[in-house]
């Protein structure tokens, strides 16, 4: 399977600060990526610098063998890399239908669609998450649930081939979880998209990835299938801690 995003020796510094710390990575096309790590570890900060929010200090980033190191993030998005953000924020004024079609008319199909073209694929895209029946709902009526939902359909109305994702789950319960997980799984393989995700919550990190990935200080520790990487003493130090590490033993 062929690497779609590549990364080698990136670094970020805030001032004194290095948030990045030369961190090798791919992704493979069509594989999930889990990006797991303590707070402050990095985690966002490669997610910034994957899209172009924020200029490397050092390293390169590739999409498709392509140097994206400086690319802007709209250029970026024109290329096939959308993201959601770890707080929400919904065009507000808007509705829900509209909210989306700015995602359909700005990504990656960028001057080359029609607005009929554009509105057909927000109404697909609702569907698969279902908010279709909320199209006309005002932003600010949805609850926090169906805003993180409505930030996964406006990113995947820019027709993406790489989708990242920064915790779309935090804050929800046990059964929205579980149609997250759902609907992320149906995404890679209906839409046989390439995910690089961030997320806290376990349970759902084994379900849906591939690999994880673990940054902890800036640097990579660990990256390996998820069995592998959350049994490594490493990992259980740094972030799962031993009673994480005692309950997966007990029920394994």
């Amino acid at each position: 399977m062929e690497e779609i995003l590549q990364g080698k020796g990136v670094t970020k510094y805030f001032g004194a600060l290095k948030a990045v710390d030369n961190v090798d990575f791919y992704v493979k096309k069509s594989e999930i990526v889990g990006l797991i790590g303590p707070n402050g570890a990095g985690k966002t900060t490669l997610l910034d610098l994957i899209n172009g929010m924020h200029p490397l200090s050092s390293g390169k980033i590739y999409y498709k063998n392509v140097d994206i190191s400086h690319y802007k993030p709209y250029k970026i998005a024109e290329l096939g890399i959308a993201r959601t953000f770890q707080i929400v924020k919904p065009f507000p004024g808007m509705t829900v239908k509209e909210n989306v079609l700015v995602g359909a008319l700005f990504g990656r199909q960028k001057g080359n669609v029609s607005m009929k073209s554009a509105v057909d694929k927000v109404n697909e895209v609702l569907k698969l998450t279902d908010l279709y029946s909320k199209r006309d709902f005002e932003v600010e009526s949805l609850t926090i649930p169906d805003r993180k939902r409505l930030e996964l359909t406006r990113a995947l109305a820019m027709s993406p081939e790489v989708l990242l994702l920064d915790e779309v789950m935090a804050g929800l319960n046990n059964a929205e979880i579980e149609e997250v997980i759902s609907l992320i799984n149906r995404i890679n393989k209906e839409m046989n998209l390439t995910i690089l995700v961030i997320e806290h919550v376990m349970k759902a990190i084994m379900q849906i990835s591939h690999r994880i990935m673990v940054l902890h200080h800036g640097r990579k520790i660990a990256d390996g299938p998820p069995q592998e990487v959350v049994n490594d003493p490493r990992v259980i130090e740094a972030y799962l801690g031993e009673r994480y590490a005692r309950k997966r033993a007990k029920n394994e």
